[in-house]
């Protein structure tokens, strides 16, 4: 039996606005929802009809290739017709699934506002056994597409009124790096990527161990954003652990600063991952960009991470270090870690409960990302952090009731030391209690500013 769905919302941006983030690189990872574990073959590389986007569903043990292909497109601007897109699936998990992307002027005629709407036709294969699926299927489409409406909208709000830029990227492959990429080509900016070993033609190329880096590649660059560094929270801390944790950080941003710092036209701005770790272990204290440096291994290694990027200050570069508290996403990082207990319902607070927790949905921390890009009065350090830090046993309690799962299973402080060693003191433990002093005095928007809301947008729920 077939179905319809429809889909609409307001957008803050134009037809063609909204046409065009829908065409650039990027926006077919973008309306991925972090839930879904989907692997990208080949994403489309436009909207013109024929063009293929090739990927895999992965539900359960199984692991669908799913092919869809724009068999039409109209454009803005074309007489007498609404702008829009349609794809079906020429092979995958549907029985048929049709999809049209209409770019309607908003009532009013207003130039920089218009409606997305999507308009579904699917069917489920293996009618009528599969009927009882009937239900799940379309309560995941609502899902999915709840969230590639509220991602559009946050896109293109994010990017109304940029200058198109031409940046560079180190740690495009962690978790904030990832997602960064998309949002930037999708709000029409250039991205190269800086990694230790080319995979595209583009690709700038360096080893921070060997010293080796070629300033070459950053003249006519209008800014770098630089967030390598070895993983902090995988694996257990020993001596060559915590020395990689220090020399990437240290050793790369120091080697990056200086060869901006010799560009004979280096770029205005250099954005530089720190973390909230620079605070140490602070209690119930309010801390702020003003606030001391703390004690502790990770408060020194952020102190010699961002003093590193001084080369770059007494060039002239702004440099803004984006100090990061705790990055949610369901792809990845600390959330997806903690998904498989609470949702066994095995979840709770990790020794008293009491100690803060400072964190950024990670869309609002691409947002951030952007913002230290285009806001000259941003220098120094930032604390990207939601507005609102929570108790970690307040954590425990939302992410099991977003989950509708019971979460009072809680870790004593000695089981998570004897489990986690050392990092449990200096992460799990320890308490920041952080505000985003310089984002606020600005006026920066958040998305999603409470952990609940967080929590919602990034499970979908």
């Amino acid at each position: 039996m077939s179905e319809r769905l429809t889909f609409a919302s307001p957008m803050p941006a134009s037809v063609r606005a909204l046409h065009d983030w829908h065409a650039r690189p990027g926006a077919f990872a973008r309306l991925t929802p972090p839930w879904q574990r989907i692997t990208v073959e080949a994403p489309p590389s436009g909207l013109a009809a024929g063009t293929r986007a090739i990927l895999r569903t992965h539900v359960g043990p199984f692991a669908p290739r799913w092919v869809a292909e724009h068999v039409s497109h109209v454009p803005p601007g074309t007489p007498g017709e609404v702008a829009r897109f349609r794809d079906v699936q020429r092979s995958g998990p549907f029985a048929r699934f049709e999809h049209e992307h209409r770019f309607e002027p908003a009532p009013g005629g207003g130039s920089d506002a218009s409606w997305l709407r999507d308009e579904i036709d699917w069917e489920l294969p293996f009618a009528p056994l599969s009927t009882p699926l009937r239900s799940w299927a379309r309560a995941s489409l609502q899902r999915a597409f709840g969230w590639r409406h509220r991602i559009t909208s946050f896109d293109l709000a994010s990017h109304f009124g940029s200058t198109p830029m031409k940046l560079v990227v180190s740690g495009s492959s962690g978790l904030v790096g990832t997602a960064l990429l998309p949002f930037l080509t999708a709000g029409g900016h250039a991205v190269r990527r800086l990694v230790r070993k080319g995979a595209a033609a583009d690709d700038l190329t360096w080893s921070p161990e060997r010293g080796e880096l070629d300033s070459g590649g950053f003249e006519g660059v209008d800014g770098v954003i630089h967030l390598a560094g070895e993983s902090v929270a995988e694996g257990r801390w020993n001596a060559a652990k915590k020395q990689r944790i220090l020399a990437s950080r240290v050793e790369g941003t120091r080697l990056l600063a200086t060869a901006l710092a010799r560009c004979a036209t280096p770029p205005a701005v250099l954005v530089c991952a720190s973390a909230v770790g620079f605070y140490g272990d602070r209690g119930d204290e309010l801390l702020d960009e003003s606030s001391a440096l703390g004690a502790g291994f990770l408060a020194d290694v952020c102190r010699q991470w961002e003093a590193a990027a001084r080369p770059a200050v007494e060039r002239g570069i702004r440099v803004v270090h984006l100090r990061f508290g705790v990055v949610l996403s369901a792809s990845g990082g600390a959330l997806r870690r903690m998904l498989l207990p609470f949702r066994l319902g095995l979840g709770g607070p990790l020794g008293s409960g009491r100690q803060w927790m400072s964190f950024i949905a990670l869309d609002d921390a691409l947002r951030v990302v952007l913002r230290a890009l285009q806001d000259d009065g941003l220098v120094g350090a930032v604390n990207a952090v939601a507005p609102e830090p929570v108790r970690n046993a307040d954590f425990a309690r939302t992410l099991g009731r977003v989950l509708g799962r019971p979460a009072f299973m809680p870790m004593p402080t000695f089981a998570a030391r004897l489990a986690f060693g050392e990092v449990a003191d200096e992460l799990l433990l320890s308490s920041q209690r952080v505000v985003p002093r310089q984002l606020q005095s600005r006026g920066h928007p958040f998305g999603w500013p409470t952990l609940e809301s967080a929590l919602r947008h990034n499970l979908g729920r």
